[in-house]
């Protein structure tokens, strides 16, 4: 079951995998500054690279700003590790192949895949902004700009 999250919420926790057999908790990565959690939709598709790569190409922004970057989609981990690899992706994908944290933060597709939208959590686990719409190809000049604007 889907659930609708808003600013103010509390960011649903979650464990997941990336490559290397790493987990990655959410709330143990928020204590350490703010998460811009991307949730798109398949790995090597046009729009989805475009993103990924904007996030890439602002990462020494993003990081100045104490930002730190997590996407999530229902491919597997080989699949990321590959996109990771193809396009040197300089921050974690996450697997949910059971499609749990896209249920939890109300993101499934009527495809059954991540609907594109990024939720910007504080250290506190706070959610302050969510992005239903993403210019994928200034995605990250989107966060950066909204992190000024709220002075995090």
């Amino acid at each position: 079951m889907s659930k609708v999250l808003n600013p103010g919420d509390t960011a649903p926790d979650f464990e997941a995998e990336t490559y290397s057999s790493e987990t990655v908790k959410l709330s143990d990565v928020y204590k350490k500054g703010t998460v811009a959690l991307y949730f798109y939709p398949k790995d090597n598709t046009p729009g989805c690279t475009k993103e990924a790569c904007s996030l890439r190409d602002g990462m020494d922004d993003l990081k100045g700003h104490g930002i730190q970057v997590l996407g999530v989609s229902t491919d597997g981990v080989k699949a990321h590790e590959n996109f990771r690899n193809k396009y040197d992706l300089n921050f974690p994908l996450l697997s949910d192949k059971s499609k749990e944290i896209i249920n939890l933060y109300g993101v499934k597709s009527a495809f059954g895949s991540a609907k594109r939208e990024t939720f910007l959590i504080n250290k506190n686990g706070e959610i302050v902004h969510i992005w239903t719409k993403v210019n994928t190809k200034k995605h990250a000049e989107e966060i950066l700009d909204k992190v000024k604007e709220l002075g995090i």
